[in-house]
């Protein structure tokens, strides 16, 4: 690919509060992972200084970073590259094989879904909207010097749809496109073998109510894997993965008692 070397991977991942535990577990997936030095941010709207972000609330929305996270070129003074991604993921492979694909001749990179959402509603409720490029911006990898259009004033004014479209970019050319397993949608696409980085997209097993969502043991596997390294600094990630498991184990006897 057409890159400049960069000695470390700058990644930018956009938390909520009402999803600590799956950005901790992600950042966990990441580092671990790893073969080159890896720089993580979380991207936390309240976190940014006065006039930096300060759009109303979009009812739309389903998390805090639903916009925040244009401004990932901004974060890296528009020099070099930098991932952005959802919280709601977990990272099976190296991330290093990911921003070896990134290529000079592009603004953005991404997977570029094709599909329909099979749920009218996603995680706690929200509703689901279907619109185009839908889930694109869930997993970026910016070009941040071919991306100065996305100042703070830019992205306070643009629309929603003008952001996760990305007509920012200069024409559809300069949106290149990454192998799908890297933004695996879980409950939307078919099971794979291993997918690179799975996308909780409908709702994550770090909540009660979809504690038996496809991929589940492998993201508990990898909470007890952070808190194996980390022995009592995570109490409340293992108070998760205790009352996770009893969700579990009481589901399963439903399950039993109805047969």
């Amino acid at each position: 690919m057409n890159h400049v070397f960069q000695p470390t991977i700058p990644v930018f991942i956009g938390y909520d509060g009402k999803e600590s535990a799956a950005y901790h577990v992600l950042a966990h997936s990441i580092m671990r992972r790893s073969s080159m030095p890896v720089s993580i941010t979380p991207i936390r709207k309240s976190n940014f200084p006065p006039g930096v972000y300060n759009r109303d609330v979009d009812a739309r929305a389903s998390t805090e970073f639903s916009l925040t996270r244009f401004l990932t070129p901004y974060l890296l003074d528009y020099k070099g590259w930098g991932i952005f991604m959802d919280c709601d993921m977990l990272f099976q492979d190296d991330i290093a094989k990911l921003f070896r694909l990134r290529d000079d001749d592009y603004d953005v990179m991404c997977c570029k879904h094709d599909y329909q959402p099979t749920t009218e509603t996603k995680m706690l409720g929200a509703r689901q909207h279907s619109y185009p490029k839908k889930n694109w911006s869930s997993v970026m990898m910016f070009n941040a010097a071919k991306c100065q259009i996305l100042t703070p004033y830019y992205v306070n004014r643009a629309s929603p749809a003008e952001l996760h479209q990305m007509f920012w970019a200069h024409g559809e050319k300069a949106i290149g496109d990454l192998p799908l397993k890297w933004n695996w949608l879980v409950g939307e696409y078919g099971h794979h073998e291993k997918p690179s980085n799975l996308h909780w997209t409908l709702g994550g097993p770090w909540w009660h109510a979809y504690a038996d969502t496809p991929y589940a043991d492998v993201w508990r596997e990898e909470l007890r894997s952070m808190l194996n390294e980390n022995g009592d600094e995570f109490t409340a990630a293992a108070v998760l993965m205790h009352t996770a498991q009893k969700h579990r184990d009481a589901a399963m006897e439903r399950q039993a008692a109805s047969a």
